[in-house]
């Protein structure tokens, strides 16, 4: 047995008395880590079993706030909490039933006549139609496919035998295919919009007996990809010239890149105009994460970046709200409140709620509406939840989900309060967020792309379709009318016709 040597008790008291605030020192720091532990084993179970929400957890039987003492001073911050501002008016009837069909729909009208026995009055008269009831039902005919045949007239001279001349084919999207532009649009948009794979896509085409592989579809989308490269170009200059742009990047696996394994991640960045009336969402593969892929997407930006917290943006100068929010909701999902007490999370949860409240109240105002009520409302509340933040950072242990948050609005507290002093920014980063979902939810459905000419292509398709559908235009009519359009395009002048803006197809969504 290993033998245990007892040492030798300090017979000074102030020797003792150094001892114990050691050993007190110690367990503290032992009980602070097995809390912190505790909380990321909760928290991970959360993310593994939960429903995904960020609503407010009001569950008691969980492990309590590590710090208790925040309980005691929230009587005393609780008047910083005001009663949320409700935007809708009060006693507003639902509607219901359901909703009409879309009057541009074609109708196809099938009559109903009674008997002619019936017709016959009891006294002997004939019936007269005095009106009908009328009723409708939504129908659809399964894809129809046709074939084009490109007719090309040929003249010759009789006389002679000589000058045969035959009539041009207009440029098509991909010379020497037998894929129209109808066809394009409708691989791209069942690919990139509804996020089908191309196996799947072959295997519809089989059903209607048509081979069509998906190795023959894919090469198409790579094509269909650099025909819309110079349009791109053209987004991507009056973006960085937009002053304003949200930013962020996803996950995307690429089989097939040089020096990298085929389980290696690479991603896909995402930039967005502010300017909600000409939006631009732009996609770029990079095979990195880094400060190099980031600054390549920004050259001599001049203007307000919005992210997240990611440090490899170099010229950030908005945050998001959201993510600041967020960490605070973790922190009441791993140590919910007991009841009858506030947390110091429920407590920045309530106040970035008031915030998002009057961000509601005005999401509809010009910007210098905007600029106006955040001074009057958003800036007194901001420095509410400042006064409050620098008391909380004194007693909040730095390791639990509630300290990180803490230390996370504070550490962020400019870029996140910035948007006040300008009507046109935004409060958060989800703009951007939202245009990622797209591509997230085909992500899960194709999983990876096999080469990086294909990752190229599917950023270039998800830039146009993405872009369209912000600007109320349906994608698949506009891809449509851009496969026809761009090979006939000879000048910038012609390529400029095709932006959103300026293009002529433009229909409601």
């Amino acid at each position: 047995m290993k033998s245990t040597s007892i040492q030798p008790t300090p017979e000074e008291v102030s020797a003792l008395k150094q001892l114990v605030l050691a050993q007190q020192h110690l367990l503290d720091k032992r009980q602070d880590r097995i809390l912190h532990l505790e909380e990321q084993v909760l928290f991970f179970k959360y993310r593994q079993f939960a429903k995904k929400s960020e609503k407010d957890i009001s569950q008691t039987e969980l492990f309590d706030e590590a710090e208790d003492e925040a309980c005691n001073d929230a009587p005393e911050i609780a008047d910083i909490i005001e009663p949320e501002v409700s935007t809708a008016p009060k006693n507003t009837p639902r509607k219901s039933g359901r909703k009409p069909l879309p009057q541009d729909l074609p109708r196809v009208r099938i009559e109903y006549d009674v008997a002619a026995h019936e017709k016959t009055c009891k006294c002997g008269c004939q019936k007269e139609c005095i009106g009908e009831e009328t009723s409708e039902q939504l129908d659809i005919i399964p894809a129809v496919i046709q074939v084009k045949v490109h007719a090309r007239k040929k003249y010759a001279c009789k006389a002679c035998e000589n000058g045969v001349i035959t009539a041009k084919l207009p440029q098509q999207a991909i010379p020497k295919s037998n894929a129209s532009a109808g066809l394009l649009a409708y691989i791209a948009i069942s690919k990139y919009q509804d996020g089908l794979p191309l196996y799947r896509l072959e295997s519809q085409f089989k059903r209607l007996n048509i081979h069509l592989p998906r190795n023959t579809m894919a090469n198409w989308m790579i094509k269909c990809g650099n025909l819309l490269q110079p349009l791109k170009n053209l987004l991507n200059d009056q973006l960085l010239s937009s002053g304003y742009i949200h930013m962020d990047e996803t996950r995307v696996q690429v089989l097939k890149e040089p020096d990298k394994k085929a389980e290696n991640l690479s991603y896909m960045w995402v930039r967005r105009t502010g300017d909600k009336a000409r939006s631009i969402i732009l996609f770029d593969y990079h095979p990195r994460r880094n400060t190099v892929a980031a600054e390549s997407l920004l050259p001599d930006f001049q203007g307000y970046l919005q992210t997240d917290d990611y440090v490899c943006y170099g010229i950030v100068s908005l945050g998001c709200m959201t993510h600041a929010r967020r960490k605070f909701i973790e922190a009441q999902k791993v140590a919910p409140s007991q009841k009858g007490k506030i947390s110091k999370a429920d407590m920045a949860v309530q106040m970035i709620k008031k915030l998002y409240a009057i961000e509601t109240q005005i999401k509809d105002k010009s910007v210098e509406e905007r600029y106006q009520i955040r001074q009057e409302k958003s800036k007194p509340q901001l420095q509410k939840m400042r006064d409050w933040l620098d008391k909380t950072l004194e007693n909040t242990l730095p390791k639990g989900k509630a300290g990180m948050a803490i230390a996370y609005l504070n550490k962020n507290w400019e870029k996140l309060t910035t948007y006040v002093n300008d009507g046109r920014l935004n409060i958060d980063n989800n703009p951007v967020e939202n245009a990622i979902r797209p591509f997230a939810i085909g992500r899960k459905n194709w999983m990876f792309s096999n080469s990086q000419d294909g990752a190229k292509s599917s950023a270039l398709i998800y830039s146009i379709v993405e872009t369209a559908k912000a600007n109320g235009i349906d994608p698949y009519t506009y891809l449509q009318e851009l496969f026809s359009r761009l090979p006939l395009c000879e000048s910038l002048e012609d390529f400029e016709q095709l932006l959103p803006w300026n293009i002529s197809i433009k229909k409601p969504l």
